[in-house]
């Protein structure tokens, strides 16, 4: 976590607008996460945001869930988004990953273990991060594993978790009552 209290302050259900209520419809019943209710203060935006992060976390990603939560986890943990990482623990662990696995995608892709195809992922999400290029030779390793829609999907997806780790890192987004951080993105 980058901060230890909100910039931008979550809404609470008798703070909204009719237009904000309107937008937050999308995730009731149930909770509503901290993230949603921040990113509400502007509710055309966060309309927009959910259309592409529905492609995203949906089955028109080609990305088998379990290998998307790879390439999710190891962009949060790259652009230190307590909050990113802390929810898709839970998602990576549904959708397949182990606890070993979750915590060597910290570790990266030279970590003891990791299949070739898993480790080519990390690799990418790492250029990403670092330059916004995969190379050449990543690339190359990417296309014996995945198709070229999946390849794009990789990109895709660690674009959009890269976007959403500035959101949350910028705006302060807190974790949701009761939830732990994981001690290695303590806040500075």
């Amino acid at each position: 976590m980058r901060l230890k209290e909100p910039r931008i302050a979550p809404l609470s259900d008798e703070e909204l607008t009719p237009e904000q209520a309107q937008a937050l419809e999308v995730f009731r019943p149930g909770p509503v996460l901290n993230i949603f209710r921040t990113l509400v203060r502007a509710p055309k935006a966060l309309a927009r945001f959910n259309e592409w992060g529905g492609y995203i976390l949906s089955r028109r990603n080609d990305l088998p869930a379990r290998e998307r939560e790879i390439v999710i986890l190891r962009t949060g943990f790259l652009c230190r988004s307590g909050y990113e990482w802390t929810q898709h623990v839970r998602i990576g662990k549904r959708d397949g990953l182990t606890d070993e696995e979750i915590a060597r995608i910290k570790q990266g892709a030279g970590a003891a273990g990791w299949s070739q195809a898993d480790a080519v992922l990390i690799q990418a999400a790492d250029e990403l991060h670092a330059d916004q290029f995969i190379t050449d030779q990543t690339w190359s390793d990417l296309r014996r594993h995945f198709t070229e829609k999946q390849c794009m999907d990789v990109v895709f997806t660690a674009a959009q978790y890269t976007q959403v780790s500035m959101f949350l890192n910028t705006f302060g987004v807190q974790l949701e009552e009761g939830v732990v951080l994981d001690p290695d993105l303590k806040a500075y």
